[in-house]
């Protein structure tokens, strides 16, 4: 197929999507034109592999996997990946293979460092004779392990690769997913699920919502009255039975996710979305008229020693160099922060003119916080106003329909994570039959294509700004979502083209091969267990229902 037509394809029908725009026998045309295929057989078939590495070239030949075959590990800091196979192969092939250190290039998986590669890339090659992985770094092998195991064929008695040369890195260094459990809490054993399907897809950071309006999720002991008042409740019953993380549970996942080369990135929301805060401790606070809804007090020295002390816990649990500290849609607060005496008073005194510069004096003050506990502080793009330097903070751009913060952020040196709403969030619907009972979010279908097709509608902007665009992040707000079957469903597979997206350079991308592909993704959440919805055949995936409002 003409690949310049199919570009065009892909970015209008997105359009289309994004619009509301619909076929009139066909209420996606998503899912119209994945029904056109086009008699895409070609050699690329041979193997699906998501996300599609940059370069592929194939031989005649296969190599085939059997008991006598041996994995070699030629360096010391490659040797957990040699394990790692061989018991994928154990588990799911039903081979019994051997490590070894010793190369003699016969009937063997060869992992190979080779210092000359980026510190993701990857090359695979494979011979009828032997299979070589070479990476500079246990995260780059790490990645040709997941791509090599996605190439079993594993449909047969023998296990089997096709000869194959493959040369890879990703597009972006951040890839990332955000989980919201402050709304709804989930536990530990989803989110290593959750951790399992980012590495398969070479998904990196894992950016973990921990506190809201709705509770506190995570122990501090200095303050223990965050997770026994501020952790009670969810979006959908204020009084549920508290659930929170403990210290050892965080310390459990944060390992759990490094062994997948994949960073945690806590979010302590502030000022705002701070209402189970205010619950906890109301003298940090200033309270709305309703005595329900809080924010914090950003004229009294004793919240920002309350919020170091906070960064002091979580820096010790989260060996990341980022910690998240919100500043987004602090607007709902400006009322009260304008009608308050003492903070009037503050905003004369430090020459903050109203209640935005009292806003961005926050930020600041936070920002200071969190770098000297060492961290880069990362803030919603309204923090990008604020006064902080490039240096020191890394503004999200999340609103689609606002992109003069983005270009803002970019003209003064910030380095930038793009996440806006459209088509970045997962809560909403991903197909036209879908209900959101909300009425602000009804209206949008982030369809897979429309999150496929991401960033590259930008290109302009990226390619002009190719350094300071840090990578790009799936979000999934949890309001309208409160367990697993509906929290996956709403995930995958638009995670999956996400995922695409963040690793795989746009002229290497194809919508039509990458739906392929899927067939083979699904059949790996499936020996999961893991719900998704399936966009060729919606009768079969119908969507569960969430909370209602």
């Amino acid at each position: 197929m003409n690949n310049k037509f199919l570009k065009v394809s892909v970015w209008l029908t997105a359009a289309m999507i994004s619009t509301g725009s619909s076929c009139k026998n066909n209420p996606s045309p998503c899912l119209e034109l994945s029904s056109k295929k086009l008699s895409y057989l070609n050699t690329y078939s041979q193997l699906q592999i998501i996300p599609q590495p940059q370069s592929i070239s194939f031989s005649e030949g296969i190599f085939e996997i059997d008991s006598e075959t041996e994995i070699v590990h030629t360096s010391p800091k490659m040797h957990k990946h040699a394990e790692f196979l061989a018991k994928y192969l154990k588990n799911n092939g039903d081979v019994l293979v051997q490590t070894s250190e010793k190369y003699t290039g016969k009937n063997q998986i060869v992992l190979k460092e080779n210092i000359d590669l980026g510190e993701e890339a990857y090359h695979i090659t494979v011979s009828k004779d032997h299979i070589v992985c070479e990476a500079s770094t246990p995260a780059g092998m790490f990645y040709a392990t997941q791509t090599l195991i996605q190439s079993f064929d594993l449909s047969d008695k023998t296990l089997t690769v096709p000869c194959v040369s493959i040369k890879d890195a990703p597009r972006y260094a951040w890839r990332g997913f955000m989980l919201d459990e402050a709304r709804h809490f989930f536990g530990k054993e989803t989110v290593k699920q959750i951790l399992d399907v980012m590495a398969y897809l070479k998904l990196n950071r894992f950016h973990w919502h921990l506190t809201d309006g709705t509770g506190w999720r995570i122990e501090i002991k200095k303050y223990p009255n965050l997770t026994e008042i501020g952790a009670v409740g969810n979006f959908s019953d204020q009084n549920a039975p508290r659930q929170f993380y403990t210290q050892d549970e965080i310390r459990e996942i944060v390992a759990y996710a490094s062994e997948r080369h994949i960073m945690v990135i806590p979010e302590i929301d502030m000022p705002g979305h701070a209402d189970a805060a205010y619950r906890s401790y109301p003298e940090f606070f200033l309270a709305h008229g309703d005595g329900v809804h809080g924010v914090f007090h950003p004229a009294r020295e004793a919240t920002y020693q309350f919020i170091d002390y906070i960064f002091t816990e979580i820096v010790q649990l989260f060996p990341s160099p980022y910690i998240h500290a919100g500043g987004d849609e602090v607007s709902f607060d400006h009322p009260i922060w304008a009608a308050n005496p003492e903070i009037q008073q503050f905003i004369k005194e430090h020459d903050l003119k109203d209640v935005d510069g009292l806003l961005y004096y926050f930020m600041r003050r936070v920002c200071d916080i969190v770098n000297s506990k060492g961290c880069a502080m990362i803030g919603w793009q309204e923090m990008i106003p604020s006064g902080v330097a490039p240096g020191k903070a890394i503004p999200i751009w999340w609103m689609n329909h606002v992109r003069a913060p983005l270009y803002d952020a970019l003209e003064k040196g910030f380095k930038v994570i793009m996440t806006p709403h459209v088509p970045c969030y997962l809560d909403y619907k991903q197909h036209q039959s879908h209900i959101l009972k909300h009425p602000a979010w009804s209206h949008h279908v982030n369809s897979l294509l429309l999150m496929y097709s991401f960033p590259d509608y930008l290109s302009s902007l990226v390619n002009s700004h190719r350094d300071q665009i840090m990578g790009i992040q799936a979000h999934l707000w949890t309001e309208l979502i409160a367990d697993s079957k509906r929290l996956y469903f709403m995930m995958f597979p638009r995670l999956a083209g996400m995922a695409e997206s963040a690793w795989t350079n746009a002229e290497s991308k194809d919508y039509f091969r990458f739906e392929n592909n899927l067939k083979k993704f699904f059949q790996y959440l499936d020996q999961k267990g893991i719900n998704y919805f399936n966009p060729f055949h919606p009768e079969l995936t119908p969507e569960p229902w969430g909370p209602t409002w």
